[in-house]
């Protein structure tokens, strides 16, 4: 489940004046404003060693989009806390010029693919797709995973004809890996 909280404040009606906020931005890389953005994530998650920072997008908008988890889950009051901390640090430090921003805290959704080791650690018992750099498919149970790669059984065939498959995927061999639910 994808859990997402909101925050949406335009300074300025005038699409000029909007412009001229954007512009106001072009001293600061999108790869600097994410660096102040993880410090400000980090310190706001310091204090709770189970949550973690996944990622950070920021779209030409100034669509900013958190996302955070944790080893055990994280709670919809706890992204709403990070939410409206972050929305008030920014407004009153003015990031974005003019308050022209929005803000999204979320926890990855299934659609998400994984990113970090600690994702992979959490969802281990979980079936997935993995996605090679080379194209192929792997589906099946992710059993463990190191940095240097994962194990995920498979299950090929049913009833008396059915087999079960490891697979060891390098890290360096992986584009992708999705939570896949099974019914």
């Amino acid at each position: 489940m994808n859990i997402l909280f909101s925050y949406f404040c335009t300074g300025t009606v005038d699409r000029r004046e909007r412009e001229r906020s954007l512009l106001l931005l072009s001293d600061m890389s999108i790869e600097d404003q994410i660096r102040t953005i993880e410090q400000k994530v980090e310190a706001l998650i310091r204090d709770e060693p189970g949550v973690f920072l996944v990622e950070i997008r920021i779209k030409p908008t100034n669509n900013v989009k958190v996302f955070v988890d944790a080893d055990n889950g994280i709670s919809i009051e706890k992204l709403v806390q990070y939410n409206r901390k972050l929305y008030k640090d920014f407004e009153e430090n003015g990031f974005f010029p003019g308050g022209d921003f929005s803000l999204e805290v979320s926890s990855p959704g299934l659609d998400e693919p994984l990113k970090l080791h600690r994702q992979y650690l959490k969802n281990r018992g979980r079936n997935v797709e993995v996605v090679k750099k080379d194209g192929s498919k792997t589906e099946g149970k992710l059993m463990s995973a190191t940095e240097a790669e994962i194990v995920v059984e498979e299950t090929i065939g049913k009833n008396k004809k059915k087999e079960v498959v490891t697979h060891t995927i390098s890290s360096d061999n992986i584009k992708t890996t999705t939570i896949q639910i099974k019914f």
